[in-house]
């Protein structure tokens, strides 16, 4: 998934194109109605609507800009914290007698609203940090009133934003901010609105959000018994975001705490679209998000073991069987039982018949896979991996109930491999004709084919289906090396009657030991590698 997906977007139901485009910060109107009354008794009531009346005809100014320097910051500063301590000051002297401090509370307002054109002065940022405003900056954050800050800078990408930014973040800016959603009322629309701008601010910092409360916020609300809506939507965006964005130490050291709940309520509410399938795009959008948050999980070794025992493939194997949900549940599967580490998964998979269910995908792509956003090659990919994830981990009867589908009604299933194969070595062999003009020209030219452009020219052949084509290649050299004769005669039956070539296969699955095993121990990537040329020679 997009990293960038989760970027913030304006609350429009009533557009729904505008509401997926991302929105920057100064593009929204900063001024927000930050005063409540905390009188309960109707004599204060028309106090309150006074002070309504004066925010609102304030909303509806709007002065001439002056200049903004370095001395008119240092002004607004100075102001803010005299402010402030006032109406700390009068609060703390009249807690039960709200008309005391409301004057204070709404001269607390006007200097914070003039202090928002600062968050488009990214360069004088430093202003707020070598003054000391952060501390009370963040000091509004567990106010009395709810309303009465919203720190919209955390969106600034500038140079000059970092060090206003580290600042906070050592202030726990974002466990304040946590916490005061915490105090919101979510069913009251102003305060969603609330939630839903703080949200927009952890995007950018997610991966020192986490450790300050963030998590566990997020799990909260998603798992939470509410309509769907925006934000539980956003918060789904932001959970799969973080733990894709995560360094594999952070991961670890993360899911010692967290991982078992992740799984509980990850499961939790993929169920709820396991009974039916998503209504609205926006549904759908959080139905992917929660899978790719699943798959990030699934990253981490241990959190297989988790999986099978939380009866995820179970789960997913329901789900293979629902349109919306079908690519989905295949990716996680693929997380799931990939490398020596998803044995467990692979032999619990056949345990509950999920060949029976994995075999139809395998004979026939869907054609309706275009209208739901997913590629044939993407569709294609997963299950092919699946099959060879199992060719690899299985073994006794479970392997041969595998192999048996390959014998099955004729061989089908060989000539459906079959089929793939020459699919996509022609899709490949056309890209590596293009690539080769490209570079016969670059040398025509004098121009260096360096690193950097072998990489680009290698991630054209696997969008081309390179790696679809290695994985394919792979499991006809299993089932060959399986001691099944006919099996064996089928393959290269077809192969001769075709025009292909033994030496292809041999010089694919070659290319594809060389890349077999990053990210594992060098141990395992010899073995992987001997084995593999072991079943070459018997090929």
């Amino acid at each position: 998934a997009d990293p960038y997906r989760g970027a913030k977007r304006p609350r429009d139901e009533d557009s729904h194109e505008e509401s997926r485009s991302k929105q920057k910060t100064a593009g929204r109107d900063g001024r927000r109605v930050l005063v409540r009354s905390e009188a309960d008794s109707e004599e204060q009531t028309g106090d309150g609507e006074k002070i309504l009346e004066r925010l609102m005809d304030q909303d509806g100014e709007d002065p001439e800009g002056e200049p903004v320097d370095e001395s008119t910051v240092k002004k607004m500063i100075l102001t803010f914290e005299k402010r402030s301590y006032k109406n700390q000051e009068l609060r703390i002297k009249f807690p039960d007698n709200p008309e005391k401090f409301m004057e204070a509370e709404l001269d607390l307002n006007d200097i914070i609203q003039e202090m928002h054109v600062i968050a488009t002065i990214p360069e004088l940022y430093h202003l707020l940090v070598e003054l000391n405003a952060v501390h009370s900056l963040l000091g509004l954050l567990s106010h009395d009133n709810t309303d009465i800050l919203n720190i919209d800078m955390l969106h600034e990408s500038e140079e000059g934003a970092e060090v206003l930014i580290d600042a906070l973040l050592e202030g726990q800016v974002v466990a304040l901010m946590v916490q005061n959603m915490e105090r919101l009322d979510e069913t009251v629309k102003e305060e969603a609105d609330g939630v839903y701008n703080t949200l927009g601010n952890f995007v950018p910092v997610c991966t020192e959000a986490a450790p300050q409360g963030l998590m566990q916020w997020l799990l909260k609300r998603i798992k939470a018994k509410m309509p769907f809506d925006a934000n539980k939507l956003y918060c789904s965006e932001i959970l799969a975001i973080l733990l894709q964005n995560n360094d594999k130490g952070f991961i670890i050291c993360l899911f010692t705490f967290l991982a078992f709940l992740i799984f509980v309520l990850l499961m939790f509410s993929l169920q709820v679209f396991k009974r039916h399938n998503p209504t609205t795009a926006e549904e759908q959008e959080m139905m992917e998000n929660l899978f790719d948050a699943l798959c990030s999980c699934l990253m981490l070794p241990a959190n297989r073991d988790r999986f099978l025992r939380g009866e995820g493939l179970q789960l997913m194997n329901l789900m293979l069987r629902e349109k919306m949900s079908r690519v989905s549940a295949l990716k996680v599967l693929d997380y799931g039982m990939i490398g020596p580490e998803g044995w467990d998964n692979c032999y619990k998979f056949v345990d509950i018949l999920g060949l029976r269910t994995i075999f139809p995908l395998f004979m026939k792509t869907p054609k309706k896979m275009k209208k739901v956003g997913i590629s044939d090659k993407e569709h294609e990919e997963h299950v092919c991996s699946i099959i060879a994830s199992m060719l690899r981990n299985l073994k006794g009867q479970q392997r041969s109930r595998l192999l048996s589908k390959f014998t099955e009604n004729d061989c089908e299933k060989v000539d459906r491999l079959m089929e793939l194969h020459f699919k996509y070595l022609e899709a490949v062999q056309l890209a590596d004709k293009r690539i080769e003009g490209e570079k016969h020209d670059m040398v025509r030219r004098g121009e260096i084919i360096d690193d950097a452009m072998d990489n680009e020219f290698y991630l054209r052949r696997l969008d081309a289906g390179l790696f679809v084509l290695q994985l394919v290649c792979y499991i006809m050299v299993e089932i060959c090396n399986a001691g099944v004769p006919q099996l064996q005669q089928r393959v290269h039956q077809i192969l001769n009657l075709r025009g292909g070539s033994v030496k292809i296969v041999r010089h694919i699955m070659r290319a594809y030991t060389e890349n077999i095993g990053d990210g594992k121990s060098e141990e395992f990537k010899e073995s992987e590698q001997k084995r593999i040329l072991e079943l070459l020679e018997n090929f």
